[in-house]
């Protein structure tokens, strides 16, 4: 699959580990939510994309702290 920023097809998947904050000063006592995803990085542009699993996405997408939507 080509890159969705470049169409590059120069990819390669990655480890990481990630600590989700929730943003607003309201939200700082709030435990984060550390992820362990595969990141999909394109060596040509650094265009990334990675998949929360389920039960993370469930804290993030549950908590009242979390923005609606992200522009």
């Amino acid at each position: 699959m080509a890159c969705l920023s470049c169409s590059s097809e120069n990819q390669g998947i990655y480890e990481a580990e990630i600590n989700i904050h929730f943003p607003g000063r309201e939200n700082l006592t709030k435990p984060t939510v550390l992820v362990s995803p595969k990141i999909l990085v394109c060596l040509d542009c650094g265009f990334s994309e990675l998949r929360i699993d389920e039960t993370k996405l469930r804290l993030l997408a549950g908590d009242s702290g979390a923005p609606n939507n992200v522009s």
